[in-house]
């Protein structure tokens, strides 16, 4: 289902230790005023897969342990129409596979942990109040993450072996990664609608749009691509009523508090939908820009 937006790749079979259902709740922010649920919500909800199935999985541990850790690359995310109630608890559905890429001449080049992520919510809303229903499929992710050293000497950071009990030396699974650029592209059928363009708003971020990792949180670059789009969508004069469906990011270098972005970005159109693809960048850096990002948008 996640293909019908943007490319990721099939969800497989998981082994049972690697997967897992855990229960969360929603925030009112996580759901629109018609009830259906945003696709920024939707990592959030990986929290239970974190604290319930990596931490049991020994390899995963060891690997931690010895300093090698999956890093977010990418997140490819869709939220369907199914409308949920808010009040009600949500079930994640996840599990991951390790994957390998590698070269021309068939050297490995990265190792991968790949994560897929469904989410259910009781059916219904709760304005107008409806009855709540059974769980029903509201989102589902997929996410990229790429295994290094992040704090190790430079030239130990590079991963192509898990020499780690209880994980594969390399991984069976053989993932051709996408280049992180294909995220600011039009997906396959769209046609762009106008030019390339910065967008006028510069962003300063501050302790206030970082986490734990020391870095800037994932989730602010969609929250700061998507009030882009917002802005571009009003000035071109398109309607401001819909919803984002669809997200796909891709991250090649992180901000810290004190760096200053700008977005940049065109629109595109595919089989009446209007969606958005650009970067953001440090002024000065649009060749190579800290993160991709591309959206969709509906009714």
């Amino acid at each position: 289902m996640l293909a019908a937006m943007f490319p990721a790749p099939p969800r497989p079979e998981f082994p049972e230790n690697q997967c897992g259902k855990t229960e969360g709740h929603l925030r009112y922010e996580d759901i629109t005023q018609d009830g259906r649920l945003m696709p920024i919500a939707i990592p959030p909800a990986l929290a239970g897969f974190w604290r319930t199935v990596l931490i049991k999985h020994k390899g995963a541990t060891l690997a931690g342990q010895a300093g090698i850790l999956p890093i977010l690359t990418r997140l490819t995310i869709t939220a369907l129409d199914q409308h949920i109630r808010v009040d009600r608890p949500i079930e994640s559905d996840a599990g991951f596979q390790l994957a390998h890429d590698r070269d021309a001449a068939g050297e490995v080049t990265k190792l991968f942990m790949q994560v897929w992520c469904d989410v259910r919510g009781a059916a219904g809303r709760i304005v107008p109040r409806t009855p709540a229903g059974p769980l029903t499929l509201a989102g589902q992710l997929f996410a990229e993450h790429v295994y290094t050293r992040p704090f190790g000497p430079p030239e130990q950071r590079r991963i192509t072996k898990l020499e780690v009990e209880g994980l594969p030396l390399v991984p069976e699974a053989h993932y051709p990664a996408p280049s992180p650029a294909t995220a600011g592209e039009a997906p396959e059928g769209a046609v762009w609608l106008d030019d390339l363009a910065a967008d006028p708003t510069e962003h300063v971020f501050t302790l206030d749009q970082t986490d734990s990792n020391q870095h800037v949180n994932s989730l602010v670059y969609i929250r700061i691509f998507s009030d882009a789009v917002n802005r571009r969508f009003a000035s071109a004069g398109r309607p401001l009523s819909g919803r984002t469906t669809a997200v796909d990011v891709a991250f090649r270098k992180p901000c810290f508090a004190g760096d200053r972005v700008r977005v940049s970005l065109r629109l595109f159109e595919r089989a009446g939908e209007i969606g958005a693809a650009g970067f953001v960048a440090v002024p000065g850096e649009e060749q190579r820009p800290r993160c991709f990002v591309r959206v969709m948008t509906g009714a």
